[in-house]
């Protein structure tokens, strides 16, 4: 750790707590300072309260997620220092980095470093995530390695959205709100006892909007749309005071026009001067402004799932309670894309996936008086996907010049006029036993320590690969590679068992300050190349990622709680990093990146310095460096990482400007900064989106009885363009493949509760 980030942290630890000494005393009468509201969350397993969770974690509650209008999850970047959300499938299907560890290989069968838990089940593919944002309790950002409690795959950290639990009072809501691109949204929910010792809530979410991203191509319609709908019906049921279940069963189906490419062109054109050798023209985008777009394949995203979940809890006594988590995950996925964003046939994908998911969580709880306690729990997750990927090159190219497009134009050269197709079924299965024990030293210090061991089976089977013409016609096998079967098949498979965990220290200085170090270790398991296309050498196994992480920080409210700062800095030792490799003949196979170094931290704040105004604000920063690895033949050492920005900050206010007999009216402005970040590990600085800043606003009113309310709101409100997401496909096609950000919404909701 560099002496600045050390001296940094350690003037801000000082400040920080030497504060709250000179302000224990309690807040006279008629002062204006007001107490910041307790946040409890679940991050550690147990409900605890923010505050006094060794961990650096982010909460938003359901309140913050209205008052900002964060309606989808990639939505949550502009308020969680240090966390990216990139829309490589779209903004239903993000792509989050924590603290600089993201990952490459988006593909339909792979599983992300930042783990996501929907009422603490995981969904780690893509076919699997849901509708998640409406009727929330909170969502919890734990940032760092978690490694004991929630396992593999949690490199960068676990995002854990938990919903509302049914309740015995009869009660509900509904919000209608309108917007521009004639966007239409409703959300609902409602609850009530069915029994003594029985309660129901159903809640659903339902989005319809036209797409942003104007095509300008006759007869086609525009694209980043919204036409989505989730439903989720949830039971409680306690049959004794030491007895409870709780049951979700949930839904959600998406059915938009896709999202759009934004082709920049280089000089060549999309198409790389290829349409010039047989009489055509490559395409430059002439005459059409930047969110419009000439798309000639504008088909429908779809997206289905379904999940049933059974949380458990059985309090053996007052110090033992046994907590059992079961689930089972279903959904289908289909994503065409028209990746060249153009009229021309230059390169369309298909990405397809179909996938099932059972899951079990046991675990005992301790609560004891005396000095020691802990969690010891056994995991088991078995997940089936059923995948598949399309890619046309050049289909409108009649390369023979015979007037017809077929086989013998793609027989010319196996590149033009030709689909390359896959088709596969992965298996992969985790076991792992878990501890997790505190011991109390002191009042002040409590030392903390976990183990995990993790074992992880998978396989590739059923594994095929065709070339194909322009008009669907099988021509060769190219993976296994079987000259006489078209669709012959092959696989691959993996073994590994893993143990990770972490160890710290806490030290409570006062009743509200705390100041935590710890070291954790965490692994994200073994992936399989899916993208094999061209020769059996691309079916590769990539190794785990691992990473050792040393974390100091600090916890801390004064001001007669007025104030809340806490903080922390961080050192990671990053290993194995996976990415798609790609060689000279266009070879793709997935490997490691041997070492990379990440340092960095965070500072949040939360402030009320009179009843009728709550500041927030955040500050992460971020130095990457790759210290060792080589990809597609070039040197990568001294690189940053990808999507890794050097400085995040958000700021928000919420102030309530009326509030009298007649009803209160609420103002919210918030706003984020990312500074300049690399899209790729070659630092590719052309498709580098430069620092962008991003204002949103939202103003509301609620009526004395809370009944009723209605607000206005505005995200993007100067219409920022900038980029999230992007690819140097220069070389073999002519353009940079740029997701856009959103461009200015806007809109009003009426609400009601009942």
């Amino acid at each position: 750790m560099n002496k600045f980030g050390l001296s940094l942290f350690s003037g801000v630890c000082a400040a920080a707590l030497a504060v709250p000494a000179m302000g224990q005393e309690p807040a006279p009468q008629g002062s204006s300072a007001q107490q910041s509201d307790e946040i409890v969350v679940t991050a550690l397993r147990r409900s605890e309260n923010l505050q006094s969770v060794p961990v650096s974690i982010t909460a938003l509650g359901g309140d913050k997620l209205a008052n900002q209008h964060i309606q989808q999850v990639s939505d949550l970047a502009g308020s969680v220092p240090n966390l990216q959300a990139s829309p490589a499938g779209g903004d239903a299907l993000p792509i989050f980095s924590l603290r600089g560890i993201s990952m490459s290989d988006f593909n339909v069968n792979q599983q992300g470093p930042v783990a996501t838990y929907f009422d603490e089940v995981y969904k780690g593919s893509f076919p699997l995530l849901p509708l998640g944002m409406f009727d929330l309790e909170r969502v919890e950002v734990l940032r760092g390695p978690q490694g004991t409690l929630y396992g593999k795959n949690t490199t960068g950290g676990a995002i854990n959205f938990i919903s509302r639990k049914p309740g015995y009072e009869t009660e509900g809501y509904l919000k209608i709100g309108y917007g521009n691109y004639n966007r239409f949204d409703a959300d609902g929910a409602v609850q009530g006892a069915l029994g003594s010792k029985v309660a129901a809530r159903i809640a659903f979410t339902f989005s319809r909007a036209n797409g942003w991203y104007q095509n300008k191509l006759a007869g086609e319609p525009d694209l980043n749309a919204v036409r989505q709908y989730g439903v989720r019906a949830s039971f409680l049921a306690e049959p004794s005071d030491k007895l409870s279940f709780v049951l979700r069963l949930s839904t959600s189906l998406q059915n938009p026009f896709n999202y759009g490419i934004y082709a920049r062109p280089d000089a060549a054109g999309v198409g790389a001067g290829v349409y010039e050798l047989f009489g055509g023209s490559s395409y430059f985008r002439t005459g059409i402004g930047r969110r419009e777009i000439e798309s000639n394949y504008a088909e429908r995203y779809r997206q289905r799932t379904y999940g049933a979940a059974l949380t458990g809890t059985w309090k053996l006594s007052d110090s033992l309670t046994i907590t059992s988590v079961t689930s089972y995950d279903y959904g289908k996925l289909f994503l065409p894309e028209d990746t060249d964003g153009s009229p021309l046939r230059v390169l369309e994908s298909d990405y397809r996936g179909k996938a099932k998911q059972v899951s079990q969580d046991l675990r005992i709880a301790s609560d004891y008086a005396g000095p020691i306690n802990f969690i010891l729990g056994a995991y088991y997750n078995s997940e089936t996907i059923r995948g598949g990927t399309t890619y046309r090159y050049f289909n409108d190219l009649d390369v023979t010049g015979d007037g017809a497009i077929d086989a013998n134009d793609c027989l010319q050269d196996f590149f033009l006029a030709c689909t390359y197709n896959n088709d596969y079924k992965q298996k992969k299965t985790s076991y792992a036993v878990y501890s997790d024990v505190n011991y109390k030293i002191s009042d002040q210090i409590i030392l903390r320590g976990g183990l995990r061991y993790t074992h992880d089976r998978g396989r590739l089977e059923d594994f095929s690969a065709q070339l194909l013409s322009a008009d669907g016609t099988a021509l060769a096998n190219t993976v296994p590679g079987d000259p006489t079967d078209p669709f012959a098949t092959t696989g691959t498979r993996f073994q590994k068992g893993t143990i990770t965990g972490k160890i710290g220290l806490d030290f409570k200085t006062s009743d509200n300050d705390l100041i935590y170090a710890s070291f954790s270790r965490g692994y994200r398991a073994n992936a399989f190349n899916a993208q094999a296309f061209f020769s059996p050498t691309e079916l590769t196994v990539a190794k785990p990622e691992t990473v050792n992480a040393y974390e100091l920080g600090f916890k801390s409210q004064f001001l007669d709680r007025a104030v809340t700062l806490n903080g922390a800095i961080f050192y990671y030792d990053y290993r194995n990093q996976q990415a798609l490799n790609v060689d000279d003949l266009s070879i793709q196979t997935l490997i490691n990146i041997p070492k990379s170094r990440i340092l960095g931290g965070e500072l949040e704040l939360i402030a009320r310095p009179v009843s009728s105004v709550r500041i927030n604000a955040g500050l992460g920063f971020l130095s990457t460096k790759i210290r060792e690895g080589v990809l597609s033949g070039q040197p990568l050492v001294g690189n940053r990482l990808p999507n890794a920005p050097k400085l995040t900050a958000s700021a928000g206010v919420d102030w309530d400007v009326i509030d009298n007999s007649a009803g209160k009216l609420t103002a919210n402005v918030n706003a984020s900064y990312t500074s300049k970040q690399f899209y790729d590990l070659f630092n590719t600085d052309r498709i580098a989106q430069k620092g962008y800043a991003l204002v949103n606003g939202q103003l509301s009113y609620r009526f004395a009885d809370d009944r009723f309310g209605v607000s206005a709101w505005g995200k993007n409100i100067f219409n920022k363009f900038y980029h999230r997401y992007a690819i140097d496909l220069s070389p073999s096609f002519g353009f940079d493949y740029i997701h856009l950000g959103d461009p200015r919404t806007f809109g009003m909701t009426l609400d009601a509760k009942f």
